[in-house]
């Protein structure tokens, strides 16, 4: 057997299988010790070692010594064999000797595994074909029998390749049952020879049934899947062809789809849909049935055609009204208004046909109070109903500020904070700030207590960790990195790695010195000073826990914010006095930045405690909070490109008495820093940045301005997710604020858009948010071509769904004239300008109107009164005049 295993070390697959061959089951299975030891033994070798060459004939010596099919199953298609795996033929050679229903189980088992597992297809197919065993239809097999397909180029064409196939029917079917698609899309392109020609042929010509696959077709379409799935599906039922016959008897299959299905899919079912009411193949019910999910489609062009198809039917068909007016009604709740206008011009066009319906009359006018306030008149009038009593001046109900979460005390239990650590490393970036403070205040605490019983409970998390083996290779170069010649600033979970391996001895205290001391070689970053912070009170944390453990932190905050109030420090530093503790410098600086001064009856009352502890840093917390509320310095605007950034002055009061890492929030801001590259470029530091200063959040967003850009310029995703944080953070609301919730708005992710509606509105119900600073920076930023109008429509719109009527109308009332301004003049700002704020300014006019409608806005709108005298009916003079006449008056020009 000795020589079975310097086979498979020296990678000679045909030796290892002949070898094998020749040993009796139980020699096979003594031997399966020695290659389960080596392959531990591969696995923690370095990728780049010479023996990768081992795995081929590891997997055949494997694959023929285990005698259960499920355990064979499971060493072939072992993750740490898929890049390295022996050739498929020769797998079947090895395995001939098997019975055929052990060949057949393995197969099952084999196809059962996930796409992932990457099982070869040739191998899979070699043990069905073995063992004659029905083919089995997984997603596994499906796709390496389509890639096999696909990739056996020649000269014998698709549609023949499949026509040879014996599994044709079952494997068809399998591929409109897979769950994503998107693992072969690559592979059905389109024309003569893609898959959906093919399919479509061998269905004409009998080789498939032509009713399963028209029904597998519509019903994966009814299914769904992922975002490209009607690539494939779509344009082969377009294939098919469908009768007369076979299209009227799925009525209710295009309903479906029409409703739900997506956008390219719900056209297309609509399209039958109209051709079968046009041709009187569709009762009126049925089309009602059809247009009642239809027309809640936020699409404006699927709204717009049924309505247009409901209009014809109405015209053609007087009996249809009491049928088809409801559903045609449902679009008066629709988000534009100017599908609700259609809609309401079909119901004053036959509303004459519902008098011997007062039912019907009835359901439309309730339907009719979802209307804008203009378009509800015309409908009262419409349908002969009173029209509404004046309504009660508008009084706007903001969504109310969440309110910061005081934080609890760390475990007393070390399992318990073992698991809030493991949470953390897990969450990879997504960790709550609370959370960390939390539980580096109890990782300290305990440290403190007793170290013997922390590393025992965290032992299970540290033998997950990259350089927990002792004598692994990436142990031994741990020192490197976490050393301070390491590139990079530590992250919040690298800062817990760092502790971890300080407390089992993977790092030396030199290196822990080394790098408290000297920090790391590329920390010269302005814009990202806060890392630097984090990153020298992680390294003190590391190495007071390794010489000199303190019995808590003074840091931890209070609350969720980050704000720590000043009676509680004050206690701690009473602590630390009372056992003899050293204050940790970056530790208490740390605390100076987070203790609460806006409340000045605390911050004094704190104050005069603070002097009483007859310790320096009593009486350097009595100074700090006797000197009154932080100052902020004076800042600017710039112009880079596209970009509108700011510039900041130095705060004087964070240059003297403070470690240097901390002075750095405190110096001049240029534009420069805010481009400036660096290594330790990223967004998951930006809430706790927001903790470092929780009252003095515009030092943070004067940081954070150029990052939130690259979500609206760069199309970066996540760009804006800490501005919830930011407007719930304390201080003044100034210009950066303001300018990171601007950008957040144009955005191009919907989450990055929420975010920013989320923070517009929290900065709104804390009397915080100035609108006319708001408008103005979006309509700068909108005429550089920084923002595009309909990203900025889409976010208004959602703010005014919750009710901010006011506040989104008086922010696009100091938005709007400078796009109608350039719109009058035909002026730019740049290559991007008037084009593109063009193509959406209708929308924003649209919204502007909703909001100012239902608020009761009155007044004059520089540049709008323009706009809305130009002729004809496109959206943007439509909406400006529906503006001009809810205001109340022409604006003057």
């Amino acid at each position: 057997m000795s020589a079975v295993l310097e086979a498979v070390r020296a990678g000679r697959v045909g030796e290892t299988a002949l070898l094998v061959t020749k040993l009796t089951d139980a020699e096979r299975r003594a031997l399966l010790p020695g290659l389960q030891a080596l392959r531990k033994e591969l696995r923690a070798a370095p990728w780049e070692t010479r023996s990768e060459r081992s795995y081929p004939a590891l997997q055949v010596a494997g694959a023929m010594c285990h005698s259960g099919a499920a355990a064979a199953a499971t060493w072939i298609a072992g993750a740490d064999m898929r890049w390295r795996q022996a050739p498929a033929d020769m797998l079947l050679k090895a395995l001939a000797d098997r019975d055929t229903g052990w060949q057949a189980d393995v197969a099952r088992r084999l196809a059962a595994r996930p796409v992932s597992a990457d099982v070869p297809f040739l191998l899979m197919a070699g043990l069905v074909r073995r063992s004659g065993c029905e083919v089995p239809v997984t997603d596994a097999y499906v796709v390496g029998w389509v890639r096999h397909i696909g990739h056996s180029w020649g000269r014998v064409p698709l549609v023949d390749r499949l026509r040879a196939e014996p599994d044709l029917a079952p494997l068809v079917n399998g591929l409109f049952e897979l769950s994503d698609i998107g693992e072969v899309r690559w592979l059905f392109g389109d024309g003569p020879g893609s898959w959906q020609s093919a399919l479509a042929e061998l269905t004409g010509a009998g080789v498939l049934e032509r009713k399963a696959v028209v029904d597998a077709c519509v019903a994966r379409l009814l299914r769904g899947g992922g975002p490209t799935d009607h690539r494939v599906f779509l344009p082969l039922l377009g294939l098919l062809a469908l009768t007369r016959d076979e299209v009227r008897e799925r009525v209710a299959d295009w309903t479906a789809l029409a409703r739900d299905a997506a956008s390219p899919v719900a056209a297309h079912a609509q399209s039958v849909l109209a051709a079968l009411a046009l041709d009187g193949d569709l009762t009126p019910r049925q089309l009602a049935e059809a247009s009642a999910g239809l027309l809640f489609r936020t699409e404006k062009k699927l709204v717009r055609a049924q309505l247009v198809l409901l209009g014809k039917v109405l015209a053609r068909d007087a009996t249809a009204a009491a049928e088809l007016l409801p559903s045609v009604a449902q679009a008066f709740g629709h988000e534009d208004t100017q599908m609700q206008e259609r809609a309401l011009k079909l119901v004053e066009r036959h509303a004459a046909r519902l008098d011997g319906e007062p039912a019907v009359r009835s359901d439309v006018a309730a339907a009719a109070e979802q209307l804008s306030p203009a378009l509800r008149v015309r409908a009262a009038a419409a349908l002969g109903i009173a029209p509404e009593a004046e309504p009660e001046a508008y009084e706007e109900v903001l969504p109310p500020p969440p309110k910061p979460l005081r934080l609890t005390a760390p475990p007393d239990s070390v399992v318990e904070l073992a698991e809030e650590v493991s949470a953390l490393l897990a969450a990879d970036g997504d960790g709550d700030v609370a959370a960390f403070e939390r539980a580096l205040d109890g990782l300290a605490r305990h440290a403190h207590r007793d170290q013997d019983a922390l590393r025992e409970a965290l032992e299970p998390v540290a033998a997950t960790r990259w350089w927990w083996e002792p004598e692994s290779y990436r142990r031994q170069h741990s020192e490197e990195y976490f050393g301070h010649t390491r590139r990079g600033l530590l992250t919040p979970e690298g800062g817990l790695e760092l502790i971890l391996a300080t407390l089992y001895g993977a790092v030396s205290t030199a290196t822990l010195l080394a790098g408290l001391q000297h920090g790391p070689a590329d920390h010269e970053c302005a814009r990202h000073g806060f890392s630097r912070v984090l990153d020298v009170r992680l390294r003190e944390l590391a190495h007071r826990i390794r010489t000199d453990p303190q019995p808590l932190l003074l840091a931890t905050p209070s609350w969720s914010t980050g704000l720590l109030e000043p009676g509680e420090l004050v206690d701690r530093l009473d602590t630390c006095r009372r056992l003899g503790a050293r204050v940790g410098e970056a530790d208490f600086a740390q605390a100076l930045l987070r203790v609460r001064r806006e409340d000045r009856t605390a911050a004094l009352a704190a104050a005069g405690r603070a002097s009483g502890l007859g310790t320096p840093e009593g009486e350097r917390l009595a100074r700090w909070l006797s000197a009154g509320e932080p100052a902020l310095p004076g800042s600017g605007l710039r112009t880079s490109g596209p970009r509108i950034l700011i510039e900041s002055g130095e705060v004087r009061e964070l240059q003297t008495d403070f470690p240097e890492a901390f002075r750095r929030l405190g110096r001049p801001f240029t534009a420069s820093d805010a481009v400036r590259y660096c290594y330790h470029w990223g967004r998951e530091n930006h809430r706790h940045w927001l903790a470092t200063l929780p009252e003095l959040r515009e030092l943070v967003a004067v940081r954070l301005v150029h990052d939130v850009s690259e979500a609206a310029l760069d199309d970066e995703r996540g760009g804006a997710a800490a501005l919830p944080l930011l407007a719930e953070s304390g201080g003044v609301a100034g210009e950066s604020t303001h300018l990171c919730v601007a950008y957040g708005l144009g955005a191009r992710h919907p989450e990055d858009r929420l975010a920013a509606v989320d923070a517009l509105l929290v900065l709104a119900g804390r009397g915080q948010l100035d609108t006319e600073r708001l408008g103005a920076d979006l309509g700068r930023l909108v005429r550089l071509g920084a923002v595009k109008p309909l990203r900025l429509a889409e976010s208004a719109r959602t703010a005014a769904a919750t009710g901010a009527n006011t506040t989104i109308w008086e922010m696009l009332r100091h938005t709007l004239p400078e796009l109608l301004a350039d719109l009058a003049t035909g002026g730019t700002a740049g290559a991007a300008g008037a084009a593109g704020a063009t193509r959406g300014l209708g929308e924003l006019l649209s919204i502007a109107a909703d909001c100012a409608e239902r608020s009761g806005a009155r007044g004059e709108l520089p540049h709008l009164s323009g706009t809305a005298a130009r002729s004809g009916s496109a959206r943007l003079v439509v909406q400006a005049r529906r503006l001009r006449d809810a205001l109340g008056g022409a604006a003057a020009a």
